[in-house]
């Protein structure tokens, strides 16, 4: 089954990764035990290789291969699924889990900030702000404190 990517920032056209690519491994979840618990391999593990994957250009894949570089174990990206009971329910969870991964690791850094500063009347105001601020902490001191 292929993975669909819809279109967004970095991929205007989407992508389809051919189901051929990626690999399924299926384990035992974790979590309490009891008679007849945790006997099915619902755990989902989903693995693709980014170095030999047809769906993305070189561009995208040098992209990919700089974001995800932590992710990565060698050159797969390996993606787990144990949240549900139901393996079918893993399988659609590492599916859409490895789809918002490459989604936003293909999505363009954001614009530089450009450095701006505070314009007169913003200085003046959050002066007078501190100013309301000290006097009404002031006036809360008990009464011959000072004196």
């Amino acid at each position: 089954m292929d993975l669909l990517i819809p279109p967004g920032p970095g991929i205007p056209h989407g992508l389809t990764i051919p189901g051929d690519q990626l690999a399924e491994r299926f384990s035992r979840a974790q979590g309490p035990g009891g008679q007849s618990v945790n006997t099915a391999d619902s755990r989902v593990e989903l693995e693709l290789d980014l170095r030999v994957c047809p769906a993305f250009t070189d561009a995208q894949r040098v992209r990919l291969l700089e974001a995800l570089d932590g992710r990565l174990v060698g050159d797969r990206l390996v993606v787990t699924a144990s949240e549900h009971r139901s393996q079918r329910r893993n399988r659609v969870a590492a599916r859409d889990r490895m789809g918002r991964l490459l989604r936003a690791a293909l999505a363009p850094p954001p614009p530089p900030r450009r450095a701006t500063r505070p314009t007169l009347a913003a200085k003046r105001r959050r002066l007078e702000a501190k100013r309301a601020r000290s006097l009404t902490k002031a006036a809360r001191a008990r009464p011959g404190a000072t004196d």
